[in-house]
């Protein structure tokens, strides 16, 4: 598969196919939590992302298989057996049998008959509330060519920017690059019900709870540097309303709609710096 972390495309024992990540994906193996937790979180909220499982690839396979591989530049290396994080196949979000229609990529005119548009906006809330450092990847499906497309949000990898987990990710990160999807938001009103979700519905319990899903693994079994790195994230639920105003005044051009009303022109600037960095757990 495309991408920095050299995911495979394997069917596994549930019948499914699923763009599976190894733990010694060039990325780093943090990378794998930040995949699981981003999902459940984001599902958390109401937002469409791909099924996610946590797939056991046996030795064997990668024995047998040449092209398990991670390409590193100067050497090929299998692939690390073991837990791997895996997300459904967009193909299988379409249809069971796997034979929807998918794209990576929508023209313009295609992007305005996406049945759902409106989960952008709904996924730049999580993308700022979880620092990510990636433009937000996206695929659309559709069961066969009469049928409208929908989207689905993939590839948080990069969330909590990415294997540091120090939340640094600057205000223009997060974006969907194509095709004027914010181009509707008239001001923070746009982004409900994920914004009342996130500051009401979600708290340091629920994420407590998603975060158990994670083979300990994935970050080194330091429990008490996750504890940390979750309190942090708790945390940033209070100011994602100050990192979406930063994001619309860096990237004006991506909101043609959005009128300033009195009490946002006249608001203090943001508590965070310009990189919107908050401390985590580091390394």
């Amino acid at each position: 598969m495309r991408g920095g972390s050299q995911a495979q495309l394997l069917r596994c024992s549930d019948g499914g196919y699923y763009v599976v990540k190894f733990q010694n994906n060039p990325q780093g193996v943090r990378i794998l939590a930040n995949e699981l937790l981003g999902a459940l979180l984001a599902e958390k909220l109401g937002l469409p992302v791909p099924g996610s499982a946590i797939v056991d690839v046996p030795p064997d396979l990668v024995r047998h298989t040449a092209e398990l591989v991670v390409d590193r530049g100067w050497q090929r290396v299998p692939c690390r057996p073991g837990l791997c994080f895996g997300s459904r196949w967009g193909a299988n979000q379409a249809s069971p049998n796997g034979v929807g229609d998918l794209h990576d990529f929508l023209s313009p005119d295609q992007l305005k008959t996406v049945e759902n548009p409106s989960d952008f906006l709904g996924m730049l809330v999580f993308d700022k509330w979880t620092g990510n450092a990636d433009d937000r990847q996206a695929i659309f499906v559709r069961s066969d060519r009469a049928s409208p497309f929908r989207t689905f949000m993939t590839d948080n990898g990069l969330c909590f920017n990415g294997s540091n987990w120090d939340f640094s990710a600057g205000p223009k990160y997060g974006l969907y690059w194509g095709g004027g999807v914010y181009a509707r938001a008239k001001g923070l009103d746009a982004f409900e019900p994920w914004l009342g979700h996130l500051e009401h519905d979600i708290d340091l319990s629920v994420i407590t709870s998603a975060a158990q899903e994670i083979p300990t693994e994935w970050y080194g079994g330091r429990r008490d540097s996750l504890a940390r790195f979750l309190t942090t994230l708790d945390e940033r639920r209070k100011h994602v309303r100050e990192l979406l105003w930063l994001t619309r005044n860096a990237v004006a051009d991506f909101f043609p709609a959005w009128v300033c009303r009195d009490e946002e022109q006249s608001a203090p600037p943001c508590a965070l710096d310009s990189t919107s960095r908050f401390v985590g757990m580091g390394k």
